[in-house]
């Protein structure tokens, strides 16, 4: 046998040997016959090729390679059982790891409604992969992230979703322009304005031309930005 090919349960025989220092009682201890313990000893020194316990003042100590093989065995029963603990909280939804996909619109929605879920399952990693939608789509495509907020989600027998939030779309302008002094205003006034817009592909730029051409409205002067930090800033500055 291979030292690969090692099985836990011949690790977990071994470990009992050396912690009881006797056959019969690490028998006992697993509820296993004393012929099987011994089995299971000659197996695992034969896998190793060396000689693991001897017998000192009528009991099994390890030699000093039954040493190392005893303190591997611990680490890597160990590690599985803190494995084991971990399966049990990831299938609670207490531990683990996910990603979301995000559109640039709900970048700043998707932290104040995560921070109460953070709070309550502070072991669980979140990983926010933020773009425009295009990026995000392909993500989506891809299966890169365990879920997705858009602000106009995809559509397709392959796609469950579900609206949340409101997030309603309003025109932004610099706080000494005209129209910033009215308290209703028509659209139409303001079609010879210069209107700052995203990038095509972009769900507010989509939802911006779907309601143009509802009014039957067409722009003369946009200027396309690829980010919405930027636009609030161009427009803030004026």
């Amino acid at each position: 046998m291979n030292i690969r090919h090692l099985t836990f349960r011949l690790l977990q025989v071994y470990i009992a040997v050396v912690r009881t220092g006797s056959i019969s009682q690490a028998a006992a201890q697993l509820h296993l016959t004393q012929p099987t313990v011994s089995l299971q000893i000659k197996r695992l020194t034969e896998a190793v090729g060396e000689l693991l316990l001897e017998v000192r003042d009528g009991q099994y100590q390890p030699t000093f390679v039954g040493k190392e093989l005893y303190h591997a065995a611990l680490d890597a029963l160990t590690r599985f059982d803190d494995f084991n603990d971990f399966l049990s909280d990831a299938a609670q939804g207490t531990k683990g790891h996910f990603s979301i996909g995000v559109v640039t619109t709900a970048q700043y929605v998707l932290p104040r409604l995560l921070s109460p879920y953070a709070q309550q399952y502070p072991a669980v990693d979140v990983t926010f992969n933020i773009g425009n939608r295009g990026s995000v789509l392909q993500r989506f495509q891809n299966q890169m992230d365990d879920l997705y907020l858009f602000s106009h989600p995809p559509t397709g027998d392959h796609v469950i979703s579900g609206r949340f939030l409101r997030n309603p779309l309003v025109l932004i302008a610099p706080s000494n322009h005209w129209a910033a002094q009215k308290t209703q205003i028509d659209f139409s006034e303001l079609i010879n304005e210069r209107f700052l817009m995203r990038e095509p592909g972009s769900a507010t730029r989509m939802v911006f031309e779907t309601f143009l051409r509802e009014q039957n409205v067409q722009l003369h002067k946009t200027l396309q930005i690829e980010s919405n930090e930027v636009i609030r800033m161009s427009v803030e500055t004026g």
